[in-house]
Protein backbone atom coordinates (compact mmCIF):
# COMPACT_ATOMS: atom_id res chain seq x y z
CA UNK A 1 0.00 0.00 0.00
CA UNK A 2 1.38 3.33 -0.60
CA UNK A 3 0.66 6.56 1.32
CA UNK A 4 0.30 9.08 -1.27
CA UNK A 5 1.80 12.68 -1.26
CA UNK A 6 1.37 15.77 -3.42
CA UNK A 7 4.56 16.16 -4.54
CA UNK A 8 6.01 19.10 -7.31
CA UNK A 9 8.80 18.80 -8.72
CA UNK A 10 10.47 21.85 -9.89
CA UNK A 11 13.10 21.28 -12.76
CA UNK A 12 13.99 23.12 -15.45
CA UNK A 13 15.19 19.83 -17.98
CA UNK A 14 12.73 19.05 -19.63
CA UNK A 15 13.50 15.69 -20.11
CA UNK A 16 14.59 14.79 -16.59
CA UNK A 17 11.41 16.62 -14.99
CA UNK A 18 9.13 14.24 -16.98
CA UNK A 19 11.29 10.91 -15.63
CA UNK A 20 10.84 12.17 -12.55
CA UNK A 21 7.10 13.15 -11.84
CA UNK A 22 6.45 9.62 -14.02
CA UNK A 23 8.34 7.32 -11.78
CA UNK A 24 6.80 9.21 -8.23
CA UNK A 25 3.16 8.79 -9.86
CA UNK A 26 3.77 5.11 -10.62
CA UNK A 27 4.12 5.02 -6.60
CA UNK A 28 0.90 6.41 -5.98
CA UNK A 29 1.48 10.19 -5.74
CA UNK A 30 0.01 12.87 -7.02
CA UNK A 31 2.59 14.57 -9.03
CA UNK A 32 2.84 17.84 -11.16
CA UNK A 33 6.44 19.21 -12.70
CA UNK A 34 6.71 22.54 -13.06
CA UNK A 35 10.27 24.20 -14.70
CA UNK A 36 11.03 26.94 -12.70
CA UNK A 37 9.79 28.91 -9.51
CA UNK A 38 7.99 31.23 -11.02
CA UNK A 39 5.70 28.56 -12.79
CA UNK A 40 5.00 26.82 -9.32
CA UNK A 41 4.44 30.15 -7.84
CA UNK A 42 1.85 31.02 -10.68
CA UNK A 43 0.09 27.27 -10.14
CA UNK A 44 -1.02 26.87 -6.71
CA UNK A 45 -3.23 23.88 -6.93
CA UNK A 46 -6.10 23.30 -5.05
CA UNK A 47 -4.77 21.21 -2.53
CA UNK A 48 -1.48 21.95 -0.19
CA UNK A 49 2.16 20.90 -1.56
CA UNK A 50 3.28 17.90 0.76
CA UNK A 51 6.73 17.45 -0.86
CA UNK A 52 9.34 19.69 -2.88
CA UNK A 53 11.48 18.04 -5.32
CA UNK A 54 13.67 20.79 -6.44
CA UNK A 55 16.43 21.47 -8.31
CA UNK A 56 19.05 24.47 -7.27
CA UNK A 57 20.30 25.71 -10.80
CA UNK A 58 16.68 27.08 -12.48
CA UNK A 59 16.46 29.88 -14.09
CA UNK A 60 14.91 33.23 -12.47
CA UNK A 61 14.69 32.23 -8.70
CA UNK A 62 17.05 29.37 -8.01
CA UNK A 63 16.07 26.53 -5.78
CA UNK A 64 17.85 27.41 -2.91
CA UNK A 65 15.92 30.95 -2.76
CA UNK A 66 12.62 28.89 -3.40
CA UNK A 67 13.04 26.10 -0.77
CA UNK A 68 13.70 28.80 1.79
CA UNK A 69 10.75 31.10 1.10
CA UNK A 70 8.48 27.35 1.09
CA UNK A 71 10.18 26.73 4.11
CA UNK A 72 9.32 29.84 5.88
CA UNK A 73 5.63 29.83 4.71
CA UNK A 74 5.63 26.13 5.17
CA UNK A 75 7.46 24.91 7.59
CA UNK A 76 6.13 21.29 7.98
CA UNK A 77 6.55 20.37 4.07
CA UNK A 78 9.43 18.17 2.95
CA UNK A 79 12.26 19.54 0.98
CA UNK A 80 14.50 17.05 -1.12
CA UNK A 81 17.16 18.94 -3.56
CA UNK A 82 18.22 17.29 -6.44
CA UNK A 83 21.91 19.04 -7.86
CA UNK A 84 24.94 18.83 -9.72
CA UNK A 85 26.12 20.84 -6.94
CA UNK A 86 28.16 18.18 -4.27
CA UNK A 87 30.76 19.98 -2.32
CA UNK A 88 30.42 19.98 1.16
CA UNK A 89 30.12 23.47 1.47
CA UNK A 90 26.47 23.10 -0.93
CA UNK A 91 25.26 20.47 0.99
CA UNK A 92 25.31 22.56 4.35
CA UNK A 93 23.91 25.65 2.38
CA UNK A 94 21.05 23.30 1.10
CA UNK A 95 20.24 22.14 4.51
CA UNK A 96 20.87 25.71 6.06
CA UNK A 97 18.20 26.66 3.20
CA UNK A 98 15.24 24.11 4.13
CA UNK A 99 16.40 20.86 2.83
CA UNK A 100 15.01 17.71 4.32
CA UNK A 101 17.35 15.73 1.90
CA UNK A 102 19.82 16.60 -0.36
CA UNK A 103 21.00 14.75 -3.58
CA UNK A 104 24.05 14.88 -5.90
CA UNK A 105 22.97 14.24 -9.39
CA UNK A 106 22.99 11.56 -10.90
CA UNK A 107 20.17 10.73 -8.40
CA UNK A 108 19.04 7.02 -9.77
CA UNK A 109 15.17 6.88 -9.43
CA UNK A 110 15.33 4.07 -6.91
CA UNK A 111 17.37 6.76 -4.31
CA UNK A 112 14.85 9.10 -5.10
CA UNK A 113 11.90 6.80 -3.94
CA UNK A 114 13.85 5.92 -0.84
CA UNK A 115 14.32 9.28 0.24
CA UNK A 116 10.97 10.35 -0.48
CA UNK A 117 9.80 6.91 1.67
CA UNK A 118 11.36 8.59 4.31
CA UNK A 119 9.93 11.44 4.47
CA UNK A 120 6.76 9.72 4.21
CA UNK A 121 6.98 8.55 7.07
CA UNK A 122 7.27 11.90 8.74
CA UNK A 123 4.47 13.69 6.36
CA UNK A 124 1.84 10.75 6.84
CA UNK A 125 2.56 9.00 10.19
CA UNK A 126 0.97 5.71 10.42
CA UNK A 127 -2.68 6.23 11.36
CA UNK A 128 -3.83 4.62 14.43
CA UNK A 129 -7.16 3.38 12.96
CA UNK A 130 -7.57 0.04 11.33
CA UNK A 131 -8.26 0.32 7.59
CA UNK A 132 -11.79 0.42 6.65
CA UNK A 133 -11.04 -0.10 2.81
CA UNK A 134 -9.32 0.23 -0.10
CA UNK A 135 -9.29 2.73 -2.96
CA UNK A 136 -7.25 1.49 -6.02
CA UNK A 137 -6.70 5.20 -7.84
CA UNK A 138 -5.67 2.96 -11.46
CA UNK A 139 -8.49 0.73 -11.38
CA UNK A 140 -11.02 3.83 -10.11
CA UNK A 141 -12.37 0.95 -7.55
CA UNK A 142 -13.15 1.37 -3.65
CA UNK A 143 -12.61 -2.36 -2.06
CA UNK A 144 -14.51 -3.13 1.29
CA UNK A 145 -15.15 -6.25 3.57
CA UNK A 146 -18.13 -6.89 0.88
CA UNK A 147 -16.45 -6.61 -2.20
CA UNK A 148 -15.12 -3.77 -4.88
CA UNK A 149 -17.36 -1.04 -6.38
CA UNK A 150 -16.46 0.78 -9.35
CA UNK A 151 -16.28 4.64 -8.89
CA UNK A 152 -16.88 7.38 -11.74
CA UNK A 153 -14.05 9.93 -12.34
CA UNK A 154 -15.83 12.78 -10.32
CA UNK A 155 -16.11 9.77 -7.29
CA UNK A 156 -12.26 8.86 -7.66
CA UNK A 157 -11.12 12.79 -7.49
CA UNK A 158 -12.89 13.62 -4.84
CA UNK A 159 -11.93 10.31 -3.15
CA UNK A 160 -8.05 10.75 -3.96
CA UNK A 161 -8.12 14.33 -3.21
CA UNK A 162 -9.66 13.87 0.92
CA UNK A 163 -7.25 10.83 1.57
CA UNK A 164 -4.31 12.89 0.09
CA UNK A 165 -5.71 16.41 2.11
CA UNK A 166 -4.18 17.48 5.21
CA UNK A 167 -6.82 16.22 8.54
CA UNK A 168 -8.58 14.51 5.38
CA UNK A 169 -10.61 17.67 4.79
CA UNK A 170 -11.15 20.25 2.26
CA UNK A 171 -13.25 22.83 1.62
CA UNK A 172 -16.12 23.17 -0.53
CA UNK A 173 -14.65 25.27 -3.33
CA UNK A 174 -11.47 23.26 -3.42
CA UNK A 175 -13.89 19.74 -4.43
CA UNK A 176 -15.49 22.16 -6.87
CA UNK A 177 -12.33 22.87 -8.50
CA UNK A 178 -11.18 19.28 -8.67
CA UNK A 179 -14.60 18.39 -10.10
CA UNK A 180 -14.60 21.60 -12.75
CA UNK A 181 -17.56 22.59 -11.39
CA UNK A 182 -17.84 26.44 -10.73
CA UNK A 183 -18.28 27.99 -7.13
CA UNK A 184 -22.18 28.90 -7.52
CA UNK A 185 -25.13 27.44 -5.73
CA UNK A 186 -25.41 25.26 -9.03
CA UNK A 187 -22.22 23.52 -8.29
CA UNK A 188 -22.44 23.32 -4.75
CA UNK A 189 -25.79 21.32 -5.09
CA UNK A 190 -24.19 18.98 -7.83
CA UNK A 191 -21.17 18.43 -5.39
CA UNK A 192 -23.63 16.83 -3.09
CA UNK A 193 -24.88 14.91 -5.40
CA UNK A 194 -21.51 13.21 -5.79
CA UNK A 195 -20.74 13.01 -1.96
CA UNK A 196 -24.38 11.21 -1.53
CA UNK A 197 -23.30 9.07 -4.56
CA UNK A 198 -20.25 8.56 -2.52
CA UNK A 199 -21.13 7.79 0.42
CA UNK A 200 -23.50 4.70 -1.36
CA UNK A 201 -20.17 3.43 -2.93
CA UNK A 202 -18.88 2.87 0.72
CA UNK A 203 -22.18 1.10 1.78
CA UNK A 204 -22.05 -1.03 -0.99
CA UNK A 205 -18.61 -1.56 -0.42
CA UNK A 206 -19.49 -2.94 2.77
CA UNK A 207 -17.96 -0.40 4.86
CA UNK A 208 -20.42 0.73 7.49
CA UNK A 209 -19.29 3.69 9.41
CA UNK A 210 -20.10 7.53 8.93
CA UNK A 211 -17.65 7.78 5.66
CA UNK A 212 -17.94 11.06 4.49
CA UNK A 213 -19.12 14.26 7.07
CA UNK A 214 -20.43 17.61 6.31
CA UNK A 215 -18.29 20.34 7.90
CA UNK A 216 -21.15 23.07 7.61
CA UNK A 217 -19.94 26.51 6.40
CA UNK A 218 -16.37 25.18 5.53
CA UNK A 219 -16.52 22.04 3.82
CA UNK A 220 -16.16 18.16 3.91
CA UNK A 221 -14.09 15.43 5.75
CA UNK A 222 -13.32 11.60 4.91
CA UNK A 223 -13.83 9.93 8.68
CA UNK A 224 -12.33 6.57 7.45
CA UNK A 225 -9.28 5.14 7.47
CA UNK A 226 -9.09 4.30 3.34
CA UNK A 227 -5.51 2.83 1.95
CA UNK A 228 -4.44 3.96 -1.74
CA UNK A 229 -3.34 1.24 -3.73
CA UNK A 230 -2.06 0.99 -7.02
CA UNK A 231 -1.56 -2.63 -7.84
Amino acid sequence: MTKSLNIVVVEDHDALRAVTVEALGKHGHNVRGVDCAEALSDEPGPTPIDLLVVDLNLPGEDGLSLAGRIRAAQPDIGIIMVTARGQPRDRLTGYDSGADIYLTKPTSTDELLAAVRALTRRIRPEDPRPCAGTFNQIGQTLHGPQGTVSLSNHEAALLAALVRAKDQQLETWQLLTMTEKSVTEAGKKALEVQIVRLRKKFLQAGIQETSLKVIRGQGYRLCLNVAISND
